[in-house]
């Protein structure tokens, strides 16, 4: 059995680094830039998911291309070299909007730019890594992940107070520092352990169709849409809910965000040996499971000291399933299209996040931020209901190039 390169691992981590940071920064202090010209909490999310619609298609696509495209630079690299200093840039355009219609421009110019690279940079951890050894290598680049998180919390949260530009200063830079050490350190053609060739001519819809078949794969889909439709509405909207009914600062609920990074950062790679050693169908029950106790008891609670706990708890759970849910699904593919199911899993996330703002915002106008914790309890059962239909036995991984 092949080693986990955890140096390699740990570079690779750069590029999630990178997306976690842009993410953070982005949900954490873009509805409040929105609300400057937008009162609706509705027309607010909506807007936050534009970028999606591009991604929707684009992540999906780009990850197809990605199995078929030989290049000197191999085949995921050539996304990274486009779209990572691409969005570097408009991370650093978007706090200089001059009105509503130019914040939107580069919001949008900045997603697609993260769409380009997101599901390559993602597949090259199979491609590096043996199945074996993919939940403990998901956990390395999820716990760089969590760093990126934590940094747009809590240092974005300081330099928010002293200007609202800062945060999207420091993730643009950080984004192209992480770039410059990703294209330096990973070598595609030489590092990548499986090199999964696929053939000339990879037959696309033999394969998706394939995908469409296989219950456990289409049960896993779902799966990761009804998690991210609950925890992104949630996360999206809790600076607002920090400020509409909790009374606080956005700067204090962004901070309040930081528990969860903390939290996730802390657990992700005992998650990653949990998932290992127990299962990763079982992990993922177990963090379904404590998500929704703790977003019951959200629910009903307004002090912030009892937030930051749950928060804690909320970032354990989140770890057990983020870190071993695309190694899961990643199992699930054949030979060759391991860049095609990323794209499968990004689609599906990505249409939670379409999905989930404008809904979590409808319900938000007409019911108030009250119940705001109830929405993603809802949406966690249903995922708990779509993981338990899922069978332990994994088929044979079949070939489906020809």
């Amino acid at each position: 059995m092949n080693k986990l390169n955890y140096k390699k691992t740990f570079m690779l981590g750069f590029g999630f680094f990178a997306i976690s940071i842009t993410w953070s920064v982005y949900n954490a202090f873009m509805p409040k830039l929105l609300s400057n010209f937008i009162t609706s909490s509705a027309m607010i999310g909506f807007v936050m998911t534009i970028d999606n619609y591009f991604a929707l298609f684009m992540q999906p696509a780009i990850g197809i291309y990605s199995d078929k495209v030989r290049t000197k630079w191999g085949r995921r690299i050539p996304f990274l070299m486009i779209g990572m200093p691409l969005a570097a840039v408009f991370n650093l355009l978007i706090p200089n909007y001059g009105g509503l219609i130019t914040l939107i421009l580069f919001l949008v110019c900045m997603n697609i730019s993260m769409s380009i690279f997101r599901t390559p940079v993602i597949t090259l951890m199979p491609d590096l890594t043996v199945k074996e050894h993919r939940s403990k290598a998901n956990s390395i680049i999820n716990f760089m992940g969590g760093i990126g998180a934590l940094t747009a919390y809590l240092v974005g949260s300081k330099l928010w107070g002293i200007s609202f530009k800062m945060p999207f200063y420091l993730s643009g830079t950080l984004i192209l520092i992480s770039f410059i050490i990703l294209f330096l350190c990973i070598k595609e053609k030489r590092d990548v352990i499986c090199y999964e060739e696929a053939e000339e001519k990879v037959d696309i819809k033999k394969g998706l169709k394939e995908t469409l078949r296989n219950s456990r794969v289409f049960y896993m889909l779902f799966a990761i849409c009804a998690w991210f439709i609950g925890y992104n509405g949630i996360e999206t909207f809790f600076t607002l809910y920090g400020e509409r009914h909790l009374g606080v600062e956005v700067n204090t609920a962004s901070f309040a965000l930081a528990f969860i990074s903390l939290s996730f950062l802390i657990f992700a790679l005992p998650a990653g040996v949990i998932g290992t050693k127990l299962g990763k169908k079982k992990t993922i029950l177990a963090g379904i499971t404590g998500m929704i106790i703790c977003f019951l008891a959200l629910t009903f609670i307004k002090s912030l000291l009892f937030i930051y706990i749950l928060f804690i708890a909320v970032g354990m759970c989140w770890a057990l399933i983020n870190i071993n849910s695309y190694p899961m699904l990643a199992e699930m593919a054949p030979d060759g299209y391991l860049g095609t199911y990323t794209g499968l899993y990004y689609l599906f996330s990505s249409l939670a996040n379409i999905l989930s703002p404008p809904l979590l915002g409808l319900i938000l106008d007409k019911i108030g931020y009250k119940y705001m914790f109830g929405y993603g309890f809802v949406f966690f059962i249903i995922a708990l209901i779509m993981i338990g239909l899922i069978k332990e036995k994994e088929p044979e991984n079949l070939s489906l190039a020809t």
